[in-house]
């Protein structure tokens, strides 16, 4: 989507003036701009799909990775190179074009767990442009059943242990773990140029992604090829990001939007990718001694597993250079923690969306050491505070609803118009629903969710803030703060605790605790312990099921 980029100004100002070009507000448009330097993507006319953009650029890089793994997968002992994954991206969009008739904007339900064969069958798809629809593997029947109706799916990819879940399609569901697809990946045997052409407009469908349901039904999510193609071009690298033998270790799932993104991002840089079939704290750090591995994308749950876990003793971890932690807001004090326990490490904190990929990010130690934050504001994007009772639009350290603009930002959502116009207006400004603020030079910082926060009497409460303080206390191992009936106050914070190993904590205890740190308004009233707090894959509290939980009287255990 084109937007209209207003230039910071740089002349001559009062002090306060200059404080607030710093942020990257104009005071004109009252808008924040990226203080990254303007990134010149190809012209939006130009017919380029995902991957014939990601392979044009990485020929052209002087990285050689001819013979460079892209992909490796420890529990199978299996990898892919560079080289490799090029013939086989030729062969199996070959091979789906003539055996299968496929066509430029039919869609794809893939219901797969991580594999080599994925990244394939994404970059081979939207070469086609085929629109893919990736879904969690563990989705129930019914998740499943709203994610078809939604994406309306011709073809499906699946594996032997998931197909079960599908209903038959026109094209119908090809196994990834069968001879035959094998066989798909190999009709072209040692090519580096394509042997099918299919002209893609970058205002075609790319991918439908399911946002993660949070606050109510999860929604189809439409991303063209230019929402994709536009940040790519605009990404920036520090230069240690930059080192052509640093390994990334994705611990997040390929069907989320942080996965997807990485899995091209690393393929347009010529970097070593390492994947896991699933989440396994211990094996996770098999796996960073055995590869060496520099960067890994993880949420605030793994930032403090590995934080409070004795078993990061037993390992050579030395090789961790770079965390990129998105999902939730990492409290200063957990980061602080942190560094002094990987004093090699940064943690680089970022925020995106589903409907608006990366929006912000750290680049470098020095924006690392902004702990709070969510780093500054990804090149081409552009971002209002707006005050979600008046619509007025604040400058820097005033609080309100985070809108967004810029080429990444969805089309759409599938088949739900309502949704659409009250998420994305006329101008094409983007209503995150989060409450959020920028500081005087240019960090973006996340409160919580408006429709999260907690109406206490005539005050607001942020869950984030209560959750923070909890996860501090060191007999806490996981902790999430939700709304809870009042009759006279209407709302109260209460507390689901899962206590460390050992453990007695109690509810008094904890809401002493808390009273002691906050204003009285702010005070845990109430403390259920359980076993677990639910998480969307990204890491994001399920909010929803622990109220439902504390509305039923179910408080034991979820």
């Amino acid at each position: 989507m084109a937007t209209k980029s207003v230039p910071a100004q740089e002349t001559t100002m009062t002090t306060h003036a200059i404080n607030i070009t710093k942020s990257g507000y104009c005071l004109e448009s009252k808008t924040f701009q990226s203080l990254i330097p303007p990134a010149t993507p190809p012209p939006p006319h130009q017919p380029l799909s995902i991957t014939q953009f990601i392979l044009s650029l990485l020929h052209s890089s002087a990285i050689p990775t001819t013979q460079k793994n892209y992909l490796i997968m420890p529990s199978t002992g299996q990898s892919l190179t560079y080289s490799e994954a090029i013939n086989q991206i030729y062969s199996l969009s070959s091979s789906l074009k003539s055996l299968y008739n496929l066509n430029k904007n039919d869609v794809s339900f893939i219901l797969c767990p991580p594999s080599l064969h994925v990244p394939i069958i994404y970059l081979s798809l939207l070469y086609l442009g085929v629109t893919i629809s990736p879904a969690n593997p563990l989705s129930s029947n019914s998740e499943l059943t709203h994610q078809i109706q939604l994406s309306k799916p011709k073809i499906a990819f699946a594996t032997s242990q998931t197909a079960h879940k599908l209903p038959s399609f026109p094209l119908g569901t090809i196994l990834i773990d069968s001879p035959e697809f094998i066989s798909l990946l190999t009709q072209i045997s040692k090519r580096d140029t394509p042997t099918t052409h299919v002209e893609v407009s970058q205002s075609d469908m790319a991918a439908i992604l399911y946002s993660s349901g949070t606050t109510g039904r999860v929604k189809g999510v439409s991303l063209t090829h230019r929402n994709v193609i536009a940040p790519i071009a605009a990404f920036q690298k520090s230069s240690a990001e930059l080192d052509p033998h640093a390994v990334s270790l994705l611990t997040l799932p390929l069907f989320h939007v942080f996965g997807f993104f990485l899995l091209i991002n690393e393929f347009r840089w010529g970097r070593t990718l390492v994947l896991t079939e699933r989440f396994d704290f211990e094996q996770m750090l098999k796996v960073v001694e055995r590869y060496r591995v520099s960067d890994m994308p993880v949420s605030p749950t793994i930032i403090l597993t590995l934080l409070k876990s004795d078993l990061t003793n037993k390992y050579d971890l030395s090789s961790l250079r770079r965390f990129s932690c998105g999902g939730a807001p990492l409290s200063k004090e957990v980061a602080e923690k942190f560094k002094r326990k990987f004093p090699q490490a940064e943690i680089m904190q970022g925020y995106g969306l589903t409907e608006a990929g990366a929006v912000s990010r750290m680049i470098g130690p020095e924006e690392c050491n902004q702990h709070a934050s969510v780093g500054r504001l990804c090149g081409n994007m552009e971002a209002k505070i707006v005050d979600p009772l008046t619509g007025e639009a604040f400058g820097p350290g005033k609080r309100g609803e985070l809108w967004l603009r810029g080429p990444s930002i969805m089309k759409g959502y599938v088949g739900d118009e309502k949704a659409t116009s009250e998420t994305l207006d006329s101008e094409g400004w983007l209503k995150t629903g989060d409450l959020c603020f920028f500081d005087s030079e240019g960090f973006l910082y996340i409160v919580d969710r408006l429709k999260e926060l907690i109406k206490y009497k005539a005050y607001q409460v942020a869950p984030v803030e209560l959750e923070q303080l909890l996860l501090s206390n060191p007999e806490i191992a996981d902790a999430a703060v939700i709304p809870y009936p009042d009759e006279e106050a209407g709302q109260i914070p209460m507390a689901y605790v899962v206590r460390k190993p050992g453990s007695s904590i109690t509810e008094a205890q904890i809401m002493d605790s808390i009273a002691k740190q906050v204003a009285p308004y702010k005070k845990i009233r109430r403390v259920a312990f359980t076993d677990g707090i639910p998480r969307s894959p990204a890491g994001k509290i399920l909010r929803r099921e622990l109220i439902n939980h504390a509305l039923s009287g179910a408080l034991c255990k979820l």
